[in-house]
């Protein structure tokens, strides 16, 4: 695991598993490799295109944010529906981990260093991009699908506990940047 990947990522450390904690750096590692981005930019650029050029949450806080809302809803849900609804905390901790890795090949920089969507990106969301990126590191299919299924393409399969447990976490961390009634 690179010194970048550790540093952007601590939480990779809360997957016991030592080959699924590997397999999830090393993803990012791919994809820190194949994209024109480097780990400072995903600290400044804006964690979605979506909400305008005034944003100011940055890609990494965004996702930070998405991993530990995650990690502390599946804890919640094993501590009050135990066996009737196991969440399998490594398979969440790692989606939520790889959930937006694919945004690395969707975003480029502009002439004034501002991430916009690449040519790459036009053709592929980050949900597809991810699950290649995944694959090619030997994740497993129940992370892979956490991956497919975050945004809104996951619509239209069903989706396991973990699946929507980084969905919701996702959405409710970005719809209210993009419809917040400010009173």
């Amino acid at each position: 695991m690179t010194e970048a990947v550790k540093k952007l990522w601590p939480e990779l450390e809360w997957i016991n598993d030592p080959s699924l904690r590997e397999k999830t750096a090393k993803t990012w590692e791919l994809a820190l490799e194949k994209s024109v981005l480097k780990p400072e930019d995903l600290e400044r650029i804006p964690f979605t295109l979506q909400c305008g050029p005034d944003l100011k949450v940055s890609f990494m806080a965004h996702k930070r944010c998405v991993v530990h809302i995650a990690k502390e809803s599946g804890e919640k849900m094993n501590r009050f529906f135990g066996s009737d609804l196991p969440v399998n905390m490594d398979v969440l901790i790692s989606g939520a981990i790889l959930a937006d890795v694919g945004k690395l090949l969707e975003y480029v920089l502009d002439k004034d260093s501002k991430a916009v969507q690449g040519s790459y990106g036009q053709y592929l969301r980050h949900p597809f991009s991810g699950v290649s990126l995944a694959e090619a590191c030997d994740i497993p299919p129940e992370v892979c699908h956490i991956i497919a299924a975050h945004a809104h393409e996951g619509d239209l399969v069903k989706r396991t506990t973990e699946a929507y447990i980084v969905h919701h976490a996702d959405f409710m961390t970005y719809l209210p940047f993009k419809s917040r009634l400010i009173i």
